[in-house]
């Protein structure tokens, strides 16, 4: 068993402890006897061919008023004794991909990352649908107003989104003939320059957007429907949308036989698939959510079943 688990994440001092996934699997690392460390993204770097990170020593605790401490922090060299955890929150922007690059010589020094820093490369959120496009809604992706436009057109309703958000941050609703739609698309692409997403509305939005994790390719039997508040169209929790823990279907189980393959072939051990209706919107593989919420609903550890499939 690797000895140490080091997290890089967000600022460890500004999560919620009670709903935070980064920190149900620090929790669970410390029950199992890991020396756990702490890095920041901006941390990271390289020293000749060899990647260091800075680090603090952690120690947690699950408290909301008093969750962690840290010791002094120290220079690390990243070995074989290492399980390194790239829980860094999107825009996956260019610093996110130098540190994924950072991370690949780490790999190279015998430490093992999850996810694999080429799949948090290859794996655009919000692209990486069209790697399955039987369970693709209808999709298009273009810099060009006129084409987002038409799309809009054609269905009618549609929801516009950039690639490099999260938590329905930058998302809009927009519905043919509308007068602001071209200021929603200047907004998006920035006049043509960036590349965002269309995708039918789908009005099983309703009745939830479904989170569904995957661990090393096999589904949680449980899932969070996020549901839209009556003032937003988005279910994000972080935009107030209302979560309900409920067992997974047919359809879940369906869409998971089918990509489980892909995901273990490029080292994504652990993935969270948004899922309306019997559509795949987002494969989410930076900091996937909701082990917090899905534990404390059905009395599971879902950390600890990463942990068995990480240690075997």
């Amino acid at each position: 068993m690797r000895r140490n688990l080091i997290m890089v994440m967000d600022d460890i001092a500004d999560i919620k402890p009670s709903k935070d996934t980064s920190f149900a699997f620090l929790l669970e690392a410390q029950r199992r006897g890991y020396a756990l460390g702490y890095a920041r993204m901006h941390g990271l770097s390289l020293h000749g061919p060899n990647a260091h990170a800075e680090c603090h020593p952690l120690t947690v605790t699950d408290d909301p008023n008093d969750w962690y401490s840290l010791g002094e922090g120290l220079t690390h060299v990243f070995g074989g004794d290492d399980l390194v955890m790239m829980r860094q929150d999107p825009p996956v922007d260019a610093d996110y991909l130098y540190a994924t690059l950072v991370l690949d010589r780490a790999k190279a020094q015998g430490a093992h990352v999850v996810n694999d820093p080429q799949a948090l490369r290859d794996f655009n959120e919000k692209l990486a649908i069209a790697q399955f496009g039987d369970w693709m809604p209808p999709t298009v992706v273009s810099a060009s107003h006129t084409t987002l436009k038409g799309f809009v057109d054609e269905h009618q309703t549609a929801v516009l989104k950039p690639l490099d958000g999260m938590g329905g941050r930058g998302i809009f609703l927009a519905r043919s003939g509308e007068a602001n739609i071209n200021a929603i698309l200047e907004t998006l692409t920035g006049g043509e320059r960036h590349m965002a997403m269309a995708q039918a509305f789908l009005p099983e939005i309703a009745s939830g957007d479904k989170r569904v994790l995957v661990v090393n390719g096999e589904i949680v039997p449980v899932m969070l429907a996020r549901i839209p508040g009556e003032s937003d169209f988005r279910g994000n929790l972080a935009q107030g949308g209302r979560g309900e823990a409920q067992p997974v279907t047919e359809v879940e189980r369906a869409l998971v036989a089918d990509i489980a393959p892909t995901l273990i072939e490029a080292g994504v051990v652990f993935a969270g698939l948004d899922v309306i209706g019997d559509r795949l919107t987002e494969v989410n593989v930076t900091s996937p959510t909701c082990v917090r919420e899905l534990d404390q609903a059905f009395g599971l550890n879902i950390a600890g079943q990463l942990f068995d499939a990480l240690e075997e």
